[in-house]
């Protein structure tokens, strides 16, 4: 009997190491059908960062120290802004800007430094948003106060850095802060 037992257990072990049929192919589902992205109407719209040229009409500095955080500056568009073949923003137009930060000169050689942005532009009797910043950092005076110390160690508290200074017809890059529906005529 044990001869038996022992028997259907090897033929049990045969049966399971036999490889079991192969399972159908899953059937291939036909490809669902790919959305088609179609860019939008080309509705007359000039689009929120759309580069907008500007120069500076007037000049600003640190020199004299009269500069201050929101003070506005006067700006102009340099060249036209066009919608294919349509002036929408006309060279000219002016342009506004604020300052943000200011630094003065000062001792020990430290330089002037102006931050400013572009806040918007006016055409015909409509206010435009921009958005863009700029600056301009004067030269330290690092060397001139290590050679003055190394002679005179008090004199380094005299040496300063040079002024910040944007001058009148500067450029700056400014770009549309909104979309822009143009009606064409």
């Amino acid at each position: 009997m044990i001869h038996l037992s022992f028997a259907a257990a090897a033929l049990a072990a045969a049966q399971a190491v036999q490889p079991a049929a192969p399972a159908p192919a899953p059937a291939v589902a036909p490809a669902a059908p790919q959305a088609v992205i179609v860019a939008p109407a080309t509705d007359n719209v000039l689009r929120a960062g759309t580069e907008v040229p500007l120069t500076m009409s007037e000049t600003i500095t640190t020199n004299g120290k009269t500069l201050r955080v929101g003070q506005r500056i006067r700006m102009q568009v340099a060249s036209d802004v066009r919608l294919g073949t349509v002036v929408v923003i006309p060279a000219g137009s002016p342009a506004e800007g604020e300052v943000t930060d200011v630094r003065f000169k000062g001792m020990w050689g430290k330089s002037g430094r102006i931050e400013a942005r572009v806040l918007n532009v006016r055409v015909g009797d409509r206010l435009i948003r921009l958005s863009g910043t700029f600056d301009d950092k004067g030269v330290t005076g690092t060397a001139g106060v290590v050679a003055a110390v190394a002679f005179v160690p008090v004199a380094g508290f005299f040496v300063t850095g040079t002024s910040a200074n944007i001058p009148a017809g500067s450029g700056i890059k400014a770009f549309l802060d909104e979309d822009l529906k143009v009606a064409v005529q």
